[in-house]
């Protein structure tokens, strides 16, 4: 599939985010931007928290882009939190950003999701900004690759991971594009069709990184030749898969609170009493035992149509129980 230009652009700065490696997810800390920075002069790019020097001076020169990458990184962690709501980790961590913690800093399968999901987002977000016309400098022109460049301090196998991870990010993008077609025509006869190709929505992109996540694969960094690889730990008779995401170290089974690990631990989660998944209590409190509580639920209800048009309600009130980790 040949790469529309839209990819092209958001590609490229999404390389250019995520290649200061070490720093490659701290530009999610965008997300905390205030509303009222009208973002408007290249001084207000040092009062962008996360940005390390090579992304201020992305800013300087890129200052009309900046809003959507800003909504890119709450898009984020919006997603994140959203996908892993039923998991022990549920990416509350996401929310220190720039100052993570070791389930995020290491090299672990969670920092592979993030890492994929966040390159993703940043080319969903210009991608769509781009098609509705929101940065109309989009340009049809080749636009040439992001250097890949590695600075000497931080571990090589971690930034070789995390490149990775990103790459599959992209890719799972550009391959969830489905065609969308709209009928013209008396009576909906659809005598002339108008296709395209259209984005999903980044929610369903996310789920596709979260099976890559549950079924990842440890890789460890090995001599071959005259040069060092990531392979796969268990199985180094193949290379690593571009489509799968790769970890380093295993991550603790975020049970209990452990900050020295990164882990919030599950104590006072809600949990699914009738649930045989991820968020059933069994699962989520780690077989510790939950509490039950009441909780008011306040509902729309007797609702009731009027001609013509519009609906009116009552409000209810129930009772319901829910359940949170011991």
């Amino acid at each position: 599939m040949k790469p529309t230009p839209q990819f092209l652009l958001a590609g490229f700065l999404s390389l250019i985010l995520q290649t200061g490696i070490c720093s490659g997810i701290k530009w999610i800390a965008l997300s905390k931007t205030p509303s009222a920075l009208a973002l408007n002069q290249t001084q207000h790019c040092k009062q962008l928290e996360g940005l390390v020097v090579s992304q201020v001076q992305l800013c300087r020169s890129n200052l009309e882009l900046m809003q959507t990458i800003i909504q890119a990184a709450r898009e984020v962690i919006k997603t994140c939190r959203k996908t892993f709501s039923d998991m022990r980790w549920n990416c509350s961590s996401i929310e220190l950003a720039p100052n993570y913690l070791l389930d995020l800093e290491r090299g672990t399968r969670e920092s592979a999701f993030v890492y994929a999901l966040s390159a993703a987002a940043i080319s969903h977000t210009i991608a769509r900004a781009c098609t509705t016309g929101d940065l109309p400098g989009c340009s049809c022109g080749p636009i040439p690759d992001a250097p890949m460049k590695m600075k000497k301090s931080g571990s090589q196998a971690n930034k070789l991971m995390h490149l990775h991870n990103s790459e599959v990010g992209r890719q799972v993008l550009k391959a969830s594009l489905e065609m969308k077609c709209k009928c013209h025509g008396v009576s909906g006869s659809c005598s002339i069709k108008t296709c395209w190709k259209g984005l999903q929505e980044l929610r369903d992109i996310a789920l596709d990184l979260k099976n890559k996540y549950l079924s990842a694969t440890k890789v460890v960094h090995r001599p071959m030749g005259t040069r060092k690889y990531l392979v796969p730990k268990d199985i180094d008779i193949r290379p690593v898969k571009e489509t799968e995401l790769i970890y380093l170290q295993s991550s603790p089974d975020f049970c209990m609170k452990n900050e020295k690990v990164g882990s919030h631990g599950t104590q006072d989660r809600q949990c699914n009493k009738t649930s045989n998944g991820s968020d059933s209590c069994d699962l989520m409190c780690c077989g510790r035992g939950y509490n039950p509580y009441m909780d008011k639920v306040v509902e729309r209800c007797h609702c009731k149509y009027h001609w013509c048009c519009y609906v009116t309600c009552k409000k209810c009130e129930r009772t319901v129980e829910r359940y949170v980790c011991k």
